[in-house]
């Protein structure tokens, strides 16, 4: 597999671009923590509201096991701390359905704040370099010597623009099906150059 170009130039932009997009992808997701964190503050108040919850809970259960004592009137009065204790109970619900819808905000928005911008830029970068990949190491598959110039050369008549061949041959096709080496040498190097790989020494 050639992951990288023979030609230094081109060689240095893929480095550049691969790290790029280490230093990219590790921006966003920690971007993304702090954003999850940030939201995930928002938690505290249903801390305190599901914590005020049971101690109300807590204090009307345990006076009403008090009052409860008192003969006679002791049931009839131990009513309202039950009922007060049941607000209790709900408050503490409430505190635990608050603290788990902002879990679930500080989640999404974490992920969305790392995941969107990592996902832009991949569908940028990734055909490229994934292109490059396949493309190259095809070709890499059928530079063994000289004698292999042939075939680039004849892909570099069928793909090349006009203007670049002009520059090597008036003639370019005639030249290559005449076997002029120094023509079907340049052919060659403009198709290989584009694939990101030197022609073969010799």
């Amino acid at each position: 597999m050639k992951l990288y170009a023979d030609l230094p130039g081109r060689r240095v932009t893929q480095v550049v671009s691969d790290l790029f997009t280490a230093g990219w992808v590790l921006a966003c997701t920690y971007a993304g923590r702090l954003v999850h964190d940030a939201t995930a503050t928002l938690r505290r108040p249903a801390e305190g509201l599901s914590t005020a919850g049971t101690q109300l809970q807590n204090g009307m259960t345990s006076a009403g096991d008090q009052v409860a004592k008192v003969p006679l009137v002791g049931d009839s009065l131990q009513g309202p701390f039950r009922e007060a204790a049941r607000t209790g109970v709900a408050l503490t619900q409430a505190g635990t359905d608050l603290g788990s819808a902002v879990d679930r905000m500080a989640l999404v928005f974490g992920v969305a704040v790392a995941l969107i911008p990592i996902l832009v830029w991949l569908l940028v970068w990734l055909p490229v370099r994934v292109r490059f990949v396949r493309r190259a190491s095809a070709a890499q598959r059928f530079v063994d010597g000289p004698a292999d110039l042939d075939l680039f050369a004849l892909r570099a008549l069928a793909r090349q623009p006009m203007h670049r061949l002009a520059r090597i041959h008036d003639d370019p096709a005639g030249a290559w099906r005449a076997r002029d080496p120094r023509v079907v040498h340049e052919l060659a190097v403009l198709e290989l150059r584009d694939c990101g790989l030197r022609p073969p020494r010799g």
